[in-house]
């Protein structure tokens, strides 16, 4: 809800509401999560089964990526389902957050499992062990068709969202399973080489620890409630000051999102004595939506000096 707190000399306070606190979820984006996950956890199945027969260390790190990938995808879905319910008293913005710790819990699971399938490769390169290729390549095709319809079915969804974006990267570990597990199988089959199978599973695991750390990095930020990437607050302080010159200063200003597609900013500004405080509410908070797509911000006007200037630690 984008609201105003306007503060005048003789301390007099004017309050304007225009929308709702909590942002949509999507009902495509629910759908397409739901879908895959029942796709992916069929698949992992198979895949288990065929990784145990076949000897190969790439498929079961990949039916193992895949399990993760069901029950992240699980929880990615009834982030989704959590985040519908309505705001109340306890929580005025409802239950959005829970897509931002469903992805911070996807990221960190991604470096367990990096690091259980390196793991197990460095046994298998002590002690190599035979591997059916035939079967492992059939296997292992069939999972990379079903790793890249899931792809296509979650990238066309909302890519802003740090839940859909956690869910596609772990499909994309899937994606990136099947092809060195249809690499090696390749390779043992017109080689022999059984070291293979091991070193492309690390190879895998290399390129998701890389994908974890920067979903990690990005929800853990949106959870510490950093500033939004793609917000310059100095920016905003000075194109706000040169765009109405009633304005006298921006201070005190805050941003930090409630999901990554929902920014919240709160400031401080000291207009003229003589601007009229309704028409300058309306015509900020139309500027920082049409400029910034800020449709959420708590703005204070003053006439006279910052009432909160000599609190300690306040930013300027």
């Amino acid at each position: 809800m984008a609201h105003s707190h306007t503060q005048s000399e003789n301390s007099q306070s004017a309050h304007l509401h225009n929308h709702d606190h909590a942002p949509t979820v999507t009902e495509d984006s629910e759908r397409r999560i739901f879908w895959i996950m029942c796709l992916t956890g069929g698949y992992m199945v198979l895949q288990a089964v065929g990784g145990l027969l076949s000897g190969s260390l790439a498929l079961i790190a990949d039916s193992g990526h895949m399990l993760s990938d069901t029950a992240a995808l699980g929880l990615a879905w009834f982030a989704f389902l959590l985040a519908k319910k309505p705001a109340d008293q306890k929580r005025s913005y409802g239950y959005h957050r829970f897509q931002i710790m469903a992805a911070f819990t996807n990221g960190v699971t991604l470096f367990f499992i990096a690091g259980w399938i390196i793991f197990e490769a460095i046994q298998r390169l002590i002690s190599p062990g035979e591997v059916l290729a035939g079967p492992m390549l059939v296997i292992a095709a069939g999972g990379l068709a079903i790793n890249v319809a899931g792809f296509l079915v979650l990238h066309r969804g909302d890519k802003d969202n740090v839940n859909m974006q956690g869910a596609l990267i772990h499909i994309m570990g899937d994606m990136l399973g099947s092809v060195a597990a249809i690499a090696a199988a390749i390779i043992i089959m017109l080689t022999g080489w059984m070291a293979a199978d091991p070193l492309l599973s690390v190879l895998v695991a290399v390129i998701i620890l890389k994908s974890a750390y920067s979903l990690v990095r990005r929800s853990g930020h949106i959870l510490l409630e950093g500033t939004p990437d793609h917000l310059d607050m100095m920016l905003i302080r000075d194109k706000l000051i040169a765009y109405l010159p009633e304005i006298v200063d921006v201070h005190h200003m805050h941003a930090w999102s409630l999901t990554a597609e929902k920014p919240i900013v709160t400031m401080h500004i000291q207009i003229e004595p003589a601007a009229d405080l309704a028409t300058t509410l309306k015509q900020v908070n139309a500027f920082l939506l049409s400029e910034f797509e800020i449709d959420h911000a708590t703005i204070q006007l003053e006439h006279g000096a910052c009432a909160e200037s000599s609190m300690v630690g306040a930013d300027e």
